[in-house]
C-alpha cells in the first residue's frame, strides 16, 4: 500500500500495489476495506 503526493493511482496500477490513498485518513479507510475483502477483521 502506498499513497501520498509523491505516487500516482498510474505508478500504483503499474508496480501493482494491493493499495493506494492521498492522505493518512484514507489510508485508513483503504487499508480496513483490503482487510475486509482477505476475509479479516477490524
Amino acid at each position: 500500500m502506498f499513497g501520498g503526493a509523491p505516487v500516482s493511482q498510474e505508478w500504483i496500477d503499474k508496480i501493482g500495489a494491493d493499495g493506494f490513498a492521498d492522505n493518512a485518513a484514507d489510508a485508513v479507510r483503504v487499508a480496513i476495506e483490503l482487510m475486509e475483502s482477505a476475509g479479516g477483521k477490524h
